[in-house]
């Protein structure tokens, strides 16, 4: 099962990588500096533990690199591909380890939460969006916040959950897969709930980072071909991201991240506060529009 797993997830890693290529060389895009400098650092912490899409999201958000409706397209397109070769490297580690059922059925509801949100930020309105981001990333300072003062759960020694929460825990995963169209990264909320349940918290980055890289690869796809988003920016993330992940996972392996992580919670915390007046700005104008009397004409 493992192995299959590793082969469909590098056919897909293949597939993705494809279809940014085509579409950078189609449009003879050439990689933006900043966003290589962005992709090396946030894919850098990712394989670290700390997460990669919060702190992509305030730092759009920081320098206007984007707009903000569509932040969560650009970071996604842009965080994929490093994190397949995540989700590569931890399940040829540790991926043996983990129950396959909780496995397997955690990547395939995640896997239909994303496609199921597809049409949601599709649709969405660019004030929804910025309020969606802005209490994602308030959420994110949260779990920040309770990991620096250790309150986060410590995790038990099981490799395997009870029936029962094994249901839950795969059920979840498909409110996770929803989520991530909007910037909402799985890593932090999978990490507490598996860790709450017992799971070895080591085995819940197999689960983490193959159920996104799945899911990311599809819905990564489907941005690339939409053709809304500024590909310079994800073509720089990839090209920095994934050497970052194989340092990071191969040759560091393990930094004190105590004081950058207060760091980060406090910038992500400041950037989704500006988000959410940003949305309801945004959220009181197009209501004022709706109340304004039609023109003369």
């Amino acid at each position: 099962m493992l192995n299959i797993l590793l082969a469909l997830l590098a056919l897909a890693a293949a597939f993705n990588g494809v279809a940014l290529l085509r579409a950078a060389i189609a449009q003879r895009l050439w990689p933006r500096t900043e966003a290589l400098l962005l992709g090396a650092v946030v894919n850098f912490l990712d394989t670290l533990g700390i997460g990669s899409m919060a702190p992509a999201m305030a730092w759009f958000k920081f320098r206007k690199l984007v707009p903000d409706h569509l932040i969560p397209q650009t970071m996604i397109t842009g965080l994929t591909l490093p994190t397949m070769v995540e989700g590569l490297i931890f399940l040829s580690l540790l991926g043996v380890g983990v129950d396959p059922v909780l496995l397997v059925g955690s990547i395939i509801t995640f896997l239909a939460g994303g496609w199921a949100g597809l049409p949601l930020i599709a649709r969405a309105r660019a004030w929804v969006v910025q309020g969606v981001v802005g209490l994602a990333l308030l959420i994110a300072a949260v779990f920040f916040l309770l990991s620096n003062l250790d309150l986060m759960p410590v995790g038990g020694t099981a490799t395997s959950l009870p029936l029962g929460l094994t249901i839950v825990a795969i059920a979840a995963s498909f409110g996770f897969g929803v989520l991530i169209n909007f910037g909402i990264g799985n890593y932090a909320p999978t990490l507490a709930m598996l860790s709450l349940m017992g799971l070895d918290p080591r085995l819940c980055f197999p689960i983490m980072a193959a159920s996104a890289s799945f899911a990311a690869a599809g819905i990564a796809t489907h941005h690339i071909k939409a053709g809304k988003i500024d590909l310079r920016i994800p073509l720089a993330m990839v090209l920095a991201g994934i050497p970052a992940v194989l340092v990071a996972a191969f040759i560091v392996k393990e930094l004190p991240l105590a004081p950058l992580k207060w760091l980060v919670s406090v910038v992500i915390s400041y950037t989704g506060i500006v988000m959410l007046r940003s949305a309801a700005i945004g959220r009181r104008a197009e209501a004022e529009n709706a109340a304004a009397p039609p023109a003369a004409t």
